[in-house]
């Protein structure tokens, strides 16, 4: 009986560091409980998203042991341990939870290195494929130096416990602050539609071989600019959201998609999406949105 062949994702593939990953990702953080915290109401269902992510050929998922905390890294370790040798596994470090559910920053020595060693220990690995330095806080980047814990997090890449490593709601400062310390091979932002702030960023970035990783693909839009979406998406008989992933596989080649859900259905719908064509007037439309 022959198997069917699973066709090829989106987007194509990207090199992280010594790494090739295919552009379209995942994000693992909704498969915790509600407000990311806690397990998920279907244990089982959320191990099936994740098998069913690497069966549909994606090779990079992106996690932390903040979230849950330890719930998203240790749902990979039982969907997927021992990990395929294509699979890339991102994590970020430099927040860690209260019992309200909050995300209090954690970005001192200590504490990087604390979280380090934690993600190693849930995620079941001797090295970590990278390491993410989140700065800012809930309502986006904010100006302050990286040096201090971006030189922990490459003092931890030479003793072999990290292996590449990024930066993550930072300003344009802060990257270039890092690259000074140690090669960045990604940068992990709010960017969408809607929110084009860093368009400068994405393509000096793109010229230097460094990916690009948007979170909130639809987060932020004003109801203005969610009906100029919506009337695209109309048109193309597709959802905002497919019409959301597909613009930015489209904006540049260096944007790796990592939308997350806790649906296999859902993720199914997510490829789908990213992979809609899009004509130069659609894109010329969507451009507009972001200056509704």
């Amino acid at each position: 009986m022959e198997t069917a062949l699973t066709p090829p994702l989106p987007g194509g593939t990207w090199k992280l560091g010594d790494s090739t990953v295919t552009r379209f990702g995942y994000g693992a953080m909704q498969l915790a409980g509600p407000w990311v915290m806690g397990p998920p109401a279907d244990h089982d269902g959320a191990l099936a998203v994740l098998r069913e992510a690497v069966d549909l050929g994606i090779t990079h998922i992106d996690t932390s042991d903040a979230y849950g905390p330890r719930v998203t890294n240790e749902l990979i370790r039982e969907a997927l341990h021992p990990y395929p040798d294509s699979l890339f596994i991102a994590t970020k470090v430099g927040a860690t939870r209260d019992a309200q559910g909050g995300w209090p920053t954690a970005r001192r020595p200590e504490d990087l290195r604390r979280q380090v060693h934690e993600n190693l220990d849930s995620l079941g690995v001797e090295a970590l494929d990278l390491v993410n330095m989140r700065m800012g806080d809930a309502q986006g980047p904010r100006p302050s130096s990286i040096a201090e814990a971006f030189e922990t997090l490459a003092a931890l890449q030479q003793d072999g416990l990290i292996r590449h490593l990024g930066v993550s709601n930072v300003t344009a400062e802060q990257v270039a602050e890092a690259r000074g310390i140690a090669p960045v091979v990604c940068v992990q932002n709010m960017y969408n539609l809607a929110h084009r702030q860093d368009d400068d960023l994405v393509d000096h970035l793109a010229a230097d071989g460094i990916a690009y990783v948007p979170f909130f693909p639809l987060g932020g839009f004003t109801p203005l600019q969610s009906e100029a979406l919506s009337q695209v998406a109309n048109r193309l008989e597709a959802t905002p959201m497919s019409v959301a992933l597909a613009w930015l596989m489209r904006r540049s080649p260096n944007i790796l998609l990592i939308p997350g859900t806790s649906s296999t259905a859902h993720l199914r719908e997510n490829i789908a999406g990213a992979g809609l064509s899009l004509s130069d007037e659609d894109v010329a439309e969507l451009d507009g949105v972001g200056r509704a």
